[in-house]
């Protein structure tokens, strides 16, 4: 008599899962394919927009065309609406989307919109619009595309989807000690927040406020900052955190200018406004990331070497 061989438990049911390229063009189909396998092995049903592997010049479609998909998936059955990637091409359709479809979609249909880089624009813009929580995490291409899943990052998804997020710890060694600040939680990509300053479609939020950006090397950084510093968008909030700011180039003209002299000053900037500016939260163009619900109350403390954002109620 032989031994059967074991029974593989399937994945626990997640829904469907919709991909959709609302920005620069998908560069890789590859990575969308290994991305789908990953997420169908996690347990989603994914389906993709048929634009979503378009290309015309730079951007996953016209204009019109990705306004129409972003529609589509507002309008589908969709448990989660996933940004294939970011790129550019959000900021030119944002007058033209249906913001109570978009609404309805996330509030009462409870859609789970998320994704990161120029999806910030889409998220900034619901917020300032219908006050619609979404999703600042992963996205297919450069998180769920990858041969090797970051553990904390899908882990974190998946809490966050399945509504049993409450907290999320990283470590902190700046934060003021008793720091303990309660808002919206609000932000994403520096360049799209700084972008939309005096249009409706940055949140007039008293919060949390986080930030990220890639390439930009620490003085268009401290540009943005100050931007936001002078436009009095920092001093309204409670807390600004800091994520990852990779991938630029430190120059001889520099002369020991860096990303650490901008954080410096900004933060010398913040404190006769007592807004505390902490840095390392795992967020932004880099491989381990938290997902975080965008638009949603918190609660941000420290505890030890470490700062947790406290999350009022599941967002799933």
């Amino acid at each position: 008599m032989t031994d059967s061989p074991p029974t593989q438990t399937p994945p626990t049911s997640r829904g469907l899962l919709r991909l959709l390229s609302p920005s620069g063009a998908v560069p890789d189909a590859q990575r969308i394919a290994r991305a789908q396998a990953h997420l169908q092995a996690l347990g989603f049903r994914v389906e993709l927009d048929p634009q979503a592997l378009g290309r015309v010049q730079r951007f996953a479609g016209t204009d019109t065309q990705r306004v129409q998909a972003v529609h589509r998936a507002a309008r589908s059955k969709a448990h989660v609406v996933m940004a294939t990637r970011g790129g550019y091409g959000l900021s030119r359709i944002l007058p033209r989307l249906d913001y109570a479809l978009l609404h309805e979609a996330v509030t009462q249909r409870r859609q789970f919109w998320v994704g990161h880089s120029d999806f910030t624009a889409l998220q900034l813009a619901m917020l300032a619009q219908t006050g619609a929580v979404t999703h600042s995490g992963p996205m297919a291409a450069f998180d769920f595309g990858s041969d090797k899943l970051d553990d904390i990052t899908v882990d974190s998804f998946l809490d966050a989807h399945d509504g049993s997020q409450e907290a999320v710890g990283f470590a902190c060694s700046d934060a003021p000690r008793g720091l303990d600040a309660r808002g919206v939680l609000w932000g994403g990509n520096l360049s799209l927040v700084a972008s939309l300053v005096g249009t409706p479609y940055l949140p007039r939020v008293r919060g949390v406020l986080f930030l990220e950006d890639v390439t930009e090397h620490p003085y268009c950084i401290e540009r943005m900052l100050i931007q936001l510093l002078q436009t009095g968008v920092l001093q309204r909030q409670k807390a600004v955190v800091l994520g990852a700011f990779t991938d630029y180039k430190l120059t001889p003209h520099d002369a020991g200018f860096d990303l650490n002299s901008a954080v410096a000053w900004l933060r010398g900037q913040l404190k006769p406004h007592g807004v505390p500016l902490i840095t390392g939260l795992p967020f932004g163009h880099v491989q381990t990331k938290l997902t975080l619900p965008h638009g949603a109350r918190c609660r941000l403390v420290r505890d030890g070497s470490e700062a947790f954002l406290v999350f009022a109620h599941a967002h799933g």
